[in-house]
């Protein structure tokens, strides 16, 4: 088959990107979200050009090599807003050839349409530890989920809180008001030097928090396995790690115990697939970042079903678009249902969601064609 068109629909949150073939089927990917309209013009500039025209296998779907060559096209600009403009061009071609041999992404990584176990997890700060704890009981009534994440000291913190004591409080009420037959996981976003973080993580450990995430400044690794190396509960990071070489370095010195690669910042499934495989050769377990209820999550759903070092769960925001307004109106269905504590990935060809019309219509429309 021949790609002969790629069209892409932004605004400033988000941008989801079109591959039609020869033959007239359609796939639909997504760029990482936030900074969406500077990513797309990278889209454009530095991805389409490299693809568009290009005869790729009609029923074996397999364009690793594309992918590679066009990294290897643009090997000057190896960062983080190419690669977050890459997963745009892998997620839509994944689809694309879910849609053509009429099967879920997941068949076709070595998965199947699955329940998988999810963990709601919360973005804020802005939240008194009382209220937290109310709202995710609420959930754990309402949708039966058996664990959830929530924030501790402040984002790239140096050392300080979001405001005194919120920490240590949110610690205790949260974990007294869930009890104990629902997990607790924890994330500092690069809040801690190593000395705050152990001694945080010890309290994390007394009250039976079994997961510490992003401790450290995330780009000081040896800090990071410092922390990891003086607590029992397992450490975890790498959401905003994308290259190859530096994850390679990451799981062989065993930085964390838990690797959290994102889809989207990675460049896609295929990147991402590269990861979790070294991870397995070293038994570390992947449970990747997937932090709104964009198409990252879908990505990530169809995703867990493949790896054979799967985490526990996946990730799923509990935040609506009352938090995040860019958010609404994504899908016409809806691919977060959950029951029991739980998400299906269904048995429908590609990523399984339909962008909605009205939506597409109020974006910013680019187009590269033959």
């Amino acid at each position: 088959m021949k790609i002969t068109k790629i069209e892409t629909f932004t605004n400033e949150f988000v941008s989801f990107v079109k591959i039609t073939n020869d033959s007239g089927v359609e796939g639909w990917g997504q760029m990482s979200t936030y900074n969406a309209d500077i990513t797309s013009l990278i889209f454009h500039r530095q991805i389409a050009k490299w693809c568009i025209g290009k005869t790729l296998s009609s029923d074996k779907p397999d364009f690793s090599d594309l992918i590679q060559k066009i990294t290897e096209h643009e090997h000057k600009f190896p960062g983080s807003y190419f690669l977050r403009a890459l997963s745009g061009l892998d997620t839509a071609l994944w689809d694309l050839y879910g849609k053509i041999l009429e099967l879920p992404v997941a068949s076709l990584i070595g998965g199947s349409p699955k329940k998988i176990r999810a963990y709601g997890s919360s973005m804020r700060r802005d939240i008194s530890p009382l209220e937290e704890a109310k709202r995710l009981c609420d959930l754990r009534d309402r949708y039966g989920f058996d664990a959830f994440k929530f924030r501790v000291g402040s984002e790239c913190g140096r050392d300080k809180d979001e405001w005194p004591g919120r920490s240590e409080e949110i610690v205790k009420t949260v974990t007294k008001a869930l009890g104990k037959n629902v997990s607790k996981l924890v994330d500092a976003n690069s809040c801690f030097s190593p000395i705050k973080a152990i001694e945080f993580g010890k309290l994390l450990e007394d009250f039976d928090v079994s997961h510490f995430e992003e401790p450290c400044p995330y780009w000081e690794h040896e800090q990071t396995k410092e922390v990891k190396e003086n607590l029992k509960i397992d450490v975890t990071g790498g959401e905003q790690d994308c290259d190859i070489a530096l994850w390679k370095s990451i799981i062989k010195s065993k930085i964390v115990d838990i690797i959290q690669p994102d889809v989207m910042y990675m460049g896609g499934i295929n990147r991402t697939l590269q990861v979790a495989k070294i991870a397995e050769e070293y038994g570390i377990p992947c449970t990747p970042h997937a932090a709104n209820l964009s198409l990252v999550t879908v990505c990530t759903m169809h995703f867990l079903t493949a790896i054979p070092n799967s985490g526990k769960y996946l990730e799923l925001s509990i935040e609506d678009e009352s938090y995040y307004p860019w958010q609404k109106d994504l899908f016409l269905n809806d691919p977060f249902k959950v029951d029991s504590g739980k998400v299906e990935v269904k048995n429908i060809p590609g990523w399984g969601v339909e962008i909605n019309p009205k939506w597409l219509e109020s974006s910013q429309y680019k187009v590269t064609s033959i």
